[in-house]
């Protein structure tokens, strides 16, 4: 294999992988919702 078609594939396979870790996280900021009770003891009765 040519050492273009393989670095092509590698950087391919790379960014393949590295996709759908650009799509988590929260953009946001990090605050609770209206409402939520978190954090709270567990087990709640």
């Amino acid at each position: 294999m040519k050492a273009g078609v393989q670095l092509a594939l590698t950087l391919l396979v790379v960014l393949a992988l590295a996709a759908p870790l650009a799509a988590c996280g929260k953009k946001s900021r990090l605050e609770a919702p209206e409402g939520s009770t978190y954090p709270r003891d567990y087990p709640t009765q």
